[in-house]
């Protein structure tokens, strides 16, 4: 029995956020081939609750943010990629404090997600930020963001409608609005 995964390849190219390697790959069938994958440092993203999670229809803050690969604005979470060496929650925070401003009193942790498995190695932990405190963001120069309050009622309407239609959005929304975070000890 062989055992599947990459036997060699070469970087193509190295940029800002992504490098593009063409890999040589064994299949789990023993043959062999070329697949070009993107390389992504991973990245966190986080629902914040401006309001207790187990109320009744707590309230989020969500971003609307301009995004050129989809060619207009996208309602999404706080999210953004890993400084090298960087742990997933640091990460969390960071950016949640960069983007909305806000700091929270905890974080609960929700899923790692693939965000495209078929063609780059990206992982998005996903994290549920419980207790805000309002603050003043730190945003990068290329993002232009309007943050927004919405219950989760609305933001589940939202994503019905297809007007949040950013996968870590919708996923980190329906996992951290389901049972479990909703009855968590506090």
């Amino acid at each position: 029995m062989t055992t599947p995964g990459r036997i060699g390849g070469r970087r193509a190219y190295t940029g800002r956020v992504i490098s593009l390697d063409v890999d040589r790959v064994r299949f789990p069938d023993g043959s062999e081939g070329e697949l070009e994958m993107i390389r992504h440092p991973g990245a966190s993203a986080i629902v914040p609750f401006l309001s207790d999670p187990a109320g009744p229809d707590p309230q989020l803050l969500l971003i609307r943010q301009y995004r050129y690969a989809a060619d207009g604005v996208m309602y999404e979470i706080p999210a953004g990629r890993l400084d090298p060496g960087e742990a997933p929650i640091d990460c969390a925070r960071r950016e949640l404090k960069e983007e909305t401003g806000c700091v929270a009193e905890r974080f609960v942790p929700l899923t790692t997600m693939y965000t495209t498995p078929g063609f780059t190695d990206e992982k998005i932990h996903l994290f549920a930020a419980i207790g805000l405190t309002r603050g003043e963001s730190k945003r990068e120069a290329d993002e232009f963001i309007e943050v927004v309050t919405v219950s989760v009622s609305e933001a589940l309407a939202m994503i019905q409608r297809g007007e949040i239609n950013d996968a870590k959005t919708a996923l980190g929304i329906l996992m951290a609005t389901g049972y479990e975070i909703r009855n968590m000890d506090r």
